[in-house]
């Protein structure tokens, strides 16, 4: 007997903490011929990142649609990652593959069209047309629209479909409006009017948002890939609010001039291995020391100032599948060093670097450095994994995207991603780590895994996924096919006087219609 009558959301439920640092500063509103302006300087806007527009459906770009108030979604998150009504006012789990979906019905597009069912239905026909990721994740067969109604059938049971409609992919657009210049027609207060990937994107009010009137008229968002770059605009009052602050900079703003808004988050820095016959990282022992070989603490507390916490899984520590529920390495270069050994690792020449079969033990590391503290953790893992005998390689390269599809040219790829950012835990495996993942460019494949996530896939009951996502988490940490760093508290930061730039748990929504500069 199913019991997915009952199911509501699944809710991570993280321990969250909201700290916000305001101060009473003087500046005035940027006006201009009687208009309200805002400049923000964004590090992870751009084409490394896969957002080089606003368009949800193209790779993860959702997330610029979303953050900058142009788009949303049928649900969205409240910061303790539960569900919640948005552009979908309720809706039913008809049976195991039926869902019913009540939409709003005073929703306009910025294009002018009526928000309806068939709206939102061509919306996901193109998307899952489009975008891999988002056809693997629903599974939708068929879908009725019946006026403010939507009826979708999947393929399969999918307990954590409520909870994938609130991935910035599914910002409803309209598909008519089309998707010129990388600019789309979506329902939020902010309508994009102008955009240069990896340089800006214009924004003006939708003075038709069903919401409430925004505050501002105009915003512009600016990309500024380098951290002191972004530091010294924000401090000259180039850009008002800054999102993607290098922490060595957040001591020039803890002052009653700025405003900072911090929230813990399952955003993580974490290493993907190679698991090419050609890669250092194809030999378990090598995997398993590296996992020994990195400091973790000594990351977050020196180089990453406090401003996160150690990792230990996939997941952080609050919901039922995060924290210490499962095991992993500890810093133990000791330990590493036996691995090594013991595996035929040695140095026979002396220089530091571990030798095998005349093959030099060095480590192609590939990262990227739009979200700051990436070529930081590289040089941590350098300066430990040196230690045990590893020579690093770091290749920190905004063309992360392509280097990364040629499996000859890494060996780790140390990354930055929000774990969890449905609130569920099936996300990130199908997205990372079995054998059909999106971003497995490791190759990585462990039968056990894929069974469990077959599994997984099917279970509706929301302690039944956490002991399965928890079973999962533990078989690739032994299998040490992922090495997972740090969580990070996400902050922003603003002038005094903008008022309502409010980080969140999902990293979503920090453009709304309160937004607003006094």
């Amino acid at each position: 007997m199913h019991n997915w009558k009952k199911l509501t959301a699944l809710a991570l439920g993280v321990c969250l903490s909201l700290g916000v640092m305001a101060g009473c500063g003087s500046d005035k509103a940027a006006t201009t011929g009687g208009q309200k302006m805002l400049t923000i300087g964004d590090t992870t806007f751009n084409s490394s990142n896969e957002e080089p527009d606003v368009n949800p459906h193209n790779a993860y770009a959702g997330w610029a649609c979303i953050r900058y108030g142009v788009g949303e979604t049928l649900i969205k998150y409240t910061d303790n990652m539960e569900i919640q009504p948005w552009l979908a006012v309720k809706w039913e789990n008809l049976d195991e593959l039926t869902w019913k979906f009540t939409l709003r019905d005073n929703v306009t597009f910025s294009s002018g069209r009526k928000l309806d069912a068939a709206a939102v239905k061509q919306c996901f026909e193109h998307l899952v047309a489009s975008n891999k990721r988002a056809a693997q994740d629903l599974k939708i067969a068929s879908m009725e629209a019946n006026g403010m109604e939507l009826i979708i059938k999947t393929t399969e049971p999918k307990p954590a479909l409520l909870n994938y409609l609130g991935d910035p992919y599914g910002c409803i657009i309209d598909v008519d409006a089309g998707f010129e210049n990388g600019l789309v027609a979506g329902t939020g207060p902010y309508i994009a009017t102008d955009m240069k990937t990896d340089d800006h994107l214009t924004l003006k009010k939708n003075e038709n948002y069903w919401g409430g009137t925004p505050k501002l008229d105009k915003i512009t968002i600016r990309t500024i890939t380098d951290g002191n770059t972004l530091a010294n605009a924000l401090q000259s009052g180039e850009v008002q609010a800054a999102y993607g602050m290098a922490y060595e900079s957040y001591p020039l703003f803890r002052n009653d001039k700025y405003t900072i808004s911090q929230i813990s988050t399952s955003r993580c820095f974490f290493g993907k291995m190679n698991f090419d016959p050609d890669s250092v990282c194809a030999d378990p022992a090598v995997r398993q020391a590296i996992s020994m070989g990195i400091d973790k603490e000594n990351f977050v507390n020196k180089l990453l100032d406090g401003n996160g916490f150690p990792a230990n899984g996939v997941f952080p520590a609050g919901p039922a599948f995060g924290g210490d529920k499962v095991k992993a390495e500890k810093f133990d270069p000791e330990g590493a060093k036996k691995v090594l050994e013991n595996a035929g690792w040695t140095d026979t020449d002396g220089d530091g670097i571990r030798e095998k079969n005349g093959k030099k033990l060095v480590v192609k590391w590939l990262t990227y450095p739009s979200r700051q503290e990436l070529p930081l953790l590289a040089e941590s893992a350098q300066a430990t994994l040196k230690d045990i005998g590893m020579e690093v390689d770091i290749n920190n390269t905004a063309d992360n995207n392509q280097v990364v599809k040629d499996p000859k040219a890494w060996d780790v790829y140390a990354m930055a991603n929000v774990q969890a950012p449905t609130g569920d835990p099936e996300y990130w495996f199908t997205v990372f780590a079995t054998s059909n993942a999106t971003k497995n460019q490791g190759k990585y494949k462990n039968e056990k895994l894929d069974a469990l996530e077959a599994q997984l896939s099917r279970e509706f009951d929301p302690a039944k996924r956490a002991q399965l996502a928890l079973e999962m988490q533990q078989v690739i940490l032994d299998d040490h096919a992922f090495v997972f760093c740090s969580f990070l508290k996400m902050s922003m930061i603003s002038k005094a006087n903008v008022k309502n730039y409010t980080s969140h748990a999902c990293d979503y929504y920090q453009v709304t219609a309160d937004l607003d500069v006094e």
